[in-house]
């Protein structure tokens, strides 16, 4: 991992980026754009990824796609900067993924610089598996290791092709709100958590923790201010309809369809989940008065969903087709972030123990699907023989500098508190948090909620503790703040 490279361009003063915006960019434009999009559905039957138990999907409801826009700065004729920002309808990004996909791309576009590569998943959980051995898939499905074969190509292709298409362009950004997060987290009366838990009850105290409902948004132009990308930024992540067992890239593809009708069918949109490990579309308060206002718009709760997003990125898009900056100042800075592990404790260690002879059990008397618990639970056991000579998870740090905004990446399942923190502190004008970015796919939880317990928020399912995510949060604001100096 390359060193962060930190490029130093002070804004152009507000009466120059007025006039800027107002014209269209000239060939000397410094801000070089491309774009693409690709169909990532493989061929079915497929097992799908995100349940705890193998599903086999014989049909697609809607196309899982990956999509890329790619920028390169200029500065007096010569490169000085370039970012890959690409998001894919995908469980999450795992262990070894972005490795082979540089890998590929190196072979297909050798000029792109591959630490400058931000990849996402939208953690729909009705896209293919990506691990073997994580489920008991039949032999005659397509096989983990096949589907990554495709994916690389794929989206190697896509990206050279938008590399080789890059042209002047500009950028813009705006804010909207949406309410499609909801805090899946219950905590009853005598302080214990749980995920998805009833609310109808007298034990209920709360919802755990905050949501954020800001839609960030970033827009990309041609040099007649045309409307080419977008990509929207959503705290929650893309599981409305996650029990599925057919292909399904959730409610963001409504978000798409949407965007498209309005702004042309060939806008390349980039899904951006922001930090919302504690989150879900899934309705916690009020299901009966949502459930009768969209049967009497007569519209699909994944249409609702896309309603609010595409209004959200409306409102933001009256202000930012407005203030269009065809010579932003860009930079990408990325670095290798040691987070502290959480140590499995010896109760845990038995826990893990007893669980998984309680599943055989199951299996043996019921013919149960067990068989992803048990490897969940096995996992926790050999956490604990290698904690103590690996007590750090290294991760990807990617910070970038667009104009007035800081997007920032994590590979968590990162709770929305963290990425408030990080939001609140930053001294961009608008931030942008990207989690599940070359991912682990592990949770990270607050303190509050390790201590309510619960799936999320158990050793199970972190990797890291509440005191990495603390780090993670300084860390990631320092960082936007070196390219945001505070002035004298």
């Amino acid at each position: 991992m390359t060193s962060p490279r930190i490029f130093k361009n002070p804004f152009p003063t507000l009466f120059l980026l007025t006039l800027i915006s107002s014209l269209p960019c000239q060939a000397s434009a410094e801000l070089l754009i491309g774009q693409a999009t690709t169909d990532i559905t493989p061929p079915l039957p497929v097992a799908l990824a995100g349940q705890m138990h193998t599903r086999i999907a014989k049909e697609i409801e809607t196309p899982v796609t990956a999509s890329v826009v790619v920028l390169e700065k200029t500065s007096g004729g010569k490169k000085s900067e370039q970012t890959i920002l690409i998001s894919c309808d995908l469980v999450a990004i795992r262990k070894g993924v972005l490795e082979g996909f540089r890998a590929k791309l190196k072979q297909v576009e050798p000029e792109i610089d591959l630490d400058k590569i931000v990849i996402n998943a939208t953690h729909t959980h009705t896209a293919p598996v990506m691990n073997e051995g994580t489920y008991d898939i039949p032999k005659d499905v397509i096989q983990p290791t096949a589907y990554r074969e495709f994916l690389y190509d794929k989206l190697a292709k896509m990206t050279a092709k938008a590399w080789k298409n890059r042209k002047p362009g500009g950028v813009s950004w705006g804010l909207g709100h949406a309410v499609v997060a909801h805090n899946r987290r219950i905590v009853y009366m005598d302080g214990h958590a749980q995920m998805y838990g009833k609310t109808a009850l007298p034990s209920f105290k709360k919802l755990e923790g905050a949501e954020d409902h800001g839609v960030e948004v970033l827009f990309f132009f041609d040099t007649n201010k045309k409307l080419t990308a977008t990509a929207v930024n959503v705290a929650c992540p893309g599981q409305e309809v996650e029990g599925r067992s057919a292909v399904n890239a959730d409610y963001w593809h409504e978000v798409r369809e949407q965007l498209r009708a309005i702004h042309g069918k060939d806008l390349i949109v980039l899904s951006w989940v922001g930090a919302a490990g504690d989150q879900s579309p899934h309705l916690m308060l009020r299901k009966a008065a949502e459930g009768r206002m969209i049967i009497a718009a007569q519209r699909t709760r994944l249409q609702e969903i896309g309603r609010r997003i595409t209004r959200a990125v409306d409102d933001a898009w009256q202000v930012a087709k407005n203030d269009i900056h065809f010579d932003a100042p860009m930079q990408h800075s990325v670095r290798q972030l040691d987070l502290p592990v959480r140590k499995v404790t010896k109760e845990e260690l038995s826990l893990a123990k007893a669980e998984i002879a309680k599943l055989k059990e199951q299996a043996k008397k019921s013919g149960s699907d067990t068989g992803w618990k048990q490897r969940w639970n096995q996992k926790t056991i050999d956490r604990f023989a290698k904690q103590d000579n690996e007590p750090y998870l290294p991760m990807e740090l990617h910070v970038i500098k667009i104009g007035d905004i800081a997007i920032a990446t994590n590979p968590f399942e990162l709770y929305t508190e963290f990425g408030l923190r990080m939001k609140a502190r930053s001294p961009a004008l608008q931030t942008f948090v990207i989690q599940l970015s070359q991912s682990t796919g592990a949770y990270l939880a607050t303190d509050e909620a390790t201590r309510g317990g619960s799936y999320s928020a158990i050793i199970n399912s972190c990797l890291v503790g509440p005191e990495g995510g603390d780090l993670l949060a300084d860390e990631t604001v320092k960082d936007i703040s070196i390219m945001w100096p505070k002035k004298e």
